[in-house]
């Protein structure tokens, strides 16, 4: 670590250890929190630091090593030990309870009392109290779920102040919002920072934790690697020591997809007029083989609305379908897997993933939809499919048989990945397939999208990290307003130009 600071540290962990069985989580990691420090913890999936957060939060136990709070040594058997020492948790997905007011929320368990019970006037205004603290000027009655999630997030932080949080810890605060919601939420933060308030941040955004952070402590295979001041460490050393090795160039990725695609042909699949009332207006989208087709928009532009309806995870009210030329009625996933289409839904959690079965299982649950749950895949295909994509996606850890809700983000990413490369689809549909995970799994997915793209595979490629897909796509569809406004050549726009188009296109322009 780098020499001590004049300011004692709030939180000095020593010599965490965490093992489960099979796998050791964290080996002698050291880590501390400085008062009115924005701190990050940065490193790949599973390198260990959601398993250092709950440690600092009492929800796993350590098996060795110290946890110290402002001097004392303290010992968190559950969350509410580590509450009762100042330490509050905001999560990406917002844990708070949608269908009640805003000031209940922040209260919630904190209620103001009168003589008959909770004297809810008294609540309210506290609550409001809370909210101004952090520049918000809500109607504490309003209820929680009628506010956008960049709102939700802020109200969780409200909440967590309600706690007299000395430690907040924010684990991936922006991955839902846009850049407004951003830059809102870090004026909060950059707040609660100059009061006092010891921030640890954990975000996947470098630029993000560049613009935010003071401090910044790396992790690698559930070991530390290093804490540096934000202003020494250059963005290659940092993702360097993330990945134990210098990033491998992404321009090779953009040079594999810098090639021409043969249009002349048949499209591998060809949606004219798709559209439905109050979800997307009639939209034409065209893929051909071996052709990556990027949809770009900002959050609700109807990016992943266009791409449900043509997989048939929303039944469309206009338009048809066609697959190799062939009209295709597409009214179910069912259909659309039986026509070769593939899809990986971007709610990871609720869509993808079923996280009390292994790694293997969740692998094959593709080609068991394909055939029908009445032909059942044997043991040896299921053991070669399994055996092929963990190494051709370097599946971490390499044990098929673990379930598949104890691997970290990017790995699951990859076995969702390898559940629909497995059933051989003619167009696989990627809807932010890197969001929340680390720079080096995303390089792996992007690399592998494009190497199957070489090899004939179609893709639609949904990312809201634009760089992303001006990189891997030939084609830029641009959605605004839920509605496709343009399209583009993308080897001929660069970032700014496709924000600018994005921004200030007319309906129906098109540049190829």
């Amino acid at each position: 670590m780098p020499a001590d600071t004049e300011v004692q540290p709030i939180v000095e962990m020593r010599g965490i250890t965490i093992a489960f069985p099979g796998v050791l989580a964290l080996d002698r990691v050291d880590f501390r929190l400085i008062p009115g420090e924005i701190h990050s913890l940065m490193g790949e999936n599973g390198a260990g630091k959601s398993t250092l957060i709950k440690a600092l939060t009492g929800v796993y136990a350590i098996d060795s090593g110290t946890i110290a709070v402002a001097g004392s040594e303290r010992r968190f058997e559950s969350t509410a030990d580590a509450q009762a020492a100042g330490i509050s948790t905001v999560y990406q997905e917002v844990n708070l309870c949608a269908n009640l007011s805003v000031g209940e929320n922040v209260m919630l368990g904190h209620e103001k009392r009168g003589r008959t019970g909770i004297d809810w006037r008294a609540t309210h205004t506290e609550a409001e109290r809370h909210l101004a603290g952090l520049g918000l000027r809500l109607d504490s009655r309003s209820e929680l779920g009628s506010h956008s999630i960049a709102i939700q997030q802020l109200v969780a932080i409200a909440r967590a102040m309600v706690l007299d949080a000395k430690v907040l810890i924010l684990d991936e605060p922006t991955s839902s919002l846009d850049r407004g919601e951003v830059e809102q939420l870090f004026a909060v933060i950059r707040d609660l920072r100059d009061s006092g308030v010891a921030i640890l941040f954990v975000s996947h955004f470098l630029e993000q934790v560049y613009e935010i952070s003071d401090r910044i402590t790396v992790l690698r295979n559930g070991r530390f690697v290093g804490e540096h001041l934000a202003a020494d460490l250059p963005k290659d050393a940092l993702v360097a020591e993330m990945i134990g090795r210098e990033l491998e160039d992404l321009a090779a990725i953009s040079d594999r997809a810098d090639r021409a695609i043969d249009r002349t042909g048949t499209p591998v699949v060809k949606a004219t007029g798709l559209g439905k009332r109050g979800m997307l207006e009639p939209a034409d989208l065209e893929v051909y083989d071996g052709e990556v087709v990027g949809l770009a928009g900002l959050l609700g532009s109807g990016r992943t609305e266009l791409v449900r309806l043509l997989y048939g995870a929303d039944r469309a009210e206009t338009g048809e379908i066609s697959v190799d030329g062939k009209t295709a009625r597409i009214h179910s996933p069912r259909h659309a897997i039986d026509h070769g289409i593939a899809f990986s839904s971007e709610d990871r959690r609720g869509e993808g993933v079923v996280a009390d079965l292994t790694v293997a299982e969740n692998m094959i649950l593709g080609i068991q939809a394909r055939r029908g749950w009445l032909r059942r895949v044997s043991k040896a295909e299921q053991d070669a499919v399994v055996g092929e994509y963990m190494e051709a996606l370097g599946v971490r850890p390499a044990d098929p048989h673990v379930p598949i809700g104890n691997l970290s983000g990017g790995n699951q990413q990859k076995v969702l990945l390898a559940r629909w490369l497995a059933t051989a689809p003619e167009l696989l549909i990627l809807d932010e397939p890197t969001r929340g995970i680390d720079v080096g799994a995303k390089a792996d997915i992007q690399r592998k999208v494009a190497e199957l793209s070489e090899k004939g595979l179609s893709v639609i490629f949904i990312s809201s990290e634009l760089e992303e897909v001006l990189r891997i796509a030939q084609r830029v569809i641009v959605l605004r307003d839920r509605r496709a406004v343009g399209e583009l050549d993308a080897h001929d726009v660069d970032l700014d130009g496709l924000v600018d188009y994005i921004a200030h296109s007319e309906e129906g322009s098109v540049s190829r």
